[in-house]
């Protein structure tokens, strides 16, 4: 058996990140330093500087101590020390911890309807966000791109595809193209081409934008995007970032509950309470539900299948599903 070597758990964990950099996805390599942040943070606290002393039972008071520090439920625990185990596999490839210990790793095993529901934005703490934009910074980017996912319950891939020429201010209306050939596909290929209807408002949100504020640059393929930096399309990180800002408690004066310890716009990412794109896809859905727009038309403009809504969207309560069946059934 080799001789395990010393190394310290920052230490660990950095070249753990370095090993994973060329086959993760930006965004799953930050995830994974977040959740391993807290592994290094409990070692401090528990005078572990050398990852050889890990144990099993070890590891099974750090899931202990990180569930009650984060208060955190099945599916995250699930999370957490499923990053763990691929940190305790790695380390035993470089001798640094005994062999078979991320066998020690106990990850939680959820039901069939654990895991599927995540956080969304509700349509209070939406139209906060909407009224802060429209105030201070009315018809910007970022102002046309939340409202945008949120009027519309588009995908991020879709809201990058659209050009101005796809929006027809007078009719209020957009047209959702397929055009992978130059670098915007759609989820569902042709089957995601449609026409989204916009209101009045929005439109004219959107006129003030595209005539007194884009930039008025093309990307690689001549194209004039909708949502246009300075150096052409907005990129996929750009787009998040844009999210996760004016979703964070702070842009409309609210405090925040997590640990990060900066919240400057290149690490608002950090923030627990600011959310990704998906929650105002997510919280669209669910707002247009409760209003009682009918579900097919949900799914059409949202472009899911009425499973997958129910399933991955759908964030109304049995108790508000059957109130609203209730008004469409009362004479039974």
């Amino acid at each position: 058996m080799s001789e395990l070597e010393p190394l310290e758990p920052e230490k660990a964990v950095e070249l753990y990140l370095k090993h994973r950099s060329d086959e993760l996805a930006e965004s799953s390599l930050n995830a994974h330093r977040l959740r391993l942040k807290h592994f290094v943070r409990w070692c401090r606290e528990e005078n572990i500087h050398n990852v050889n002393e890990l144990t099993g039972r070890r590891l099974h008071e750090y899931r202990l101590w990180r569930k009650d520090d984060g208060g955190l439920n099945r599916v995250s625990v699930r999370t957490q020390m499923s990053t763990l185990r691929a940190l305790m596999i790695f380390l035993e490839q470089i001798d640094a911890v005994q062999v078979g210990l991320n066998d020690s790793v106990d990850i939680p095993t959820l039901d069939a309807d654990e895991g599927v529901r995540s956080v969304h934005i509700d349509n209070e703490q939406a139209q906060r966000i909407l009224s802060h934009l429209e105030k201070y910074e009315y018809a910007s980017l970022r102002h046309v791109l939340v409202l945008l996912l949120w009027r519309t319950a588009i995908r991020t891939g879709t809201a990058r595809g659209i050009d101005v020429s796809d929006v027809d201010l007078d009719d209020g209306f957009i047209e959702i193209r397929h055009q992978p050939s130059s670098s915007t596909p759609l989820k569902n290929k042709r089957d995601g081409e449609r026409y989204l209807n916009i209101s009045e408002k929005t439109s004219s949100i959107l006129a003030d934008w595209i005539n007194k504020r884009h930039p008025e640059t093309e990307d690689d393929h001549g194209r004039t995007p909708l949502l246009a930096t300075n150096y052409g399309r907005i990129s996929k990180g750009n787009l998040r970032k844009q999210v996760y800002w004016a979703t964070a408690p702070q842009f409309v004066g609210d405090d925040c509950s997590c640990d990060a310890d900066e919240h400057g716009y290149d690490l608002i990412h950090e923030c627990d309470d600011a959310v990704s794109p998906h929650a105002l896809r997510r919280g669209s859905i669910t707002m247009h539900l409760r209003e009682e727009v009918p579900k097919p038309v949900v799914s059409e403009r949202a472009n899911v299948s009425s499973e997958v809504l129910d399933a991955h969207y759908n964030e109304t309560s049995l108790k508000e599903q059957m109130e609203l069946r209730k008004k469409h059934l009362d004479n039974i």
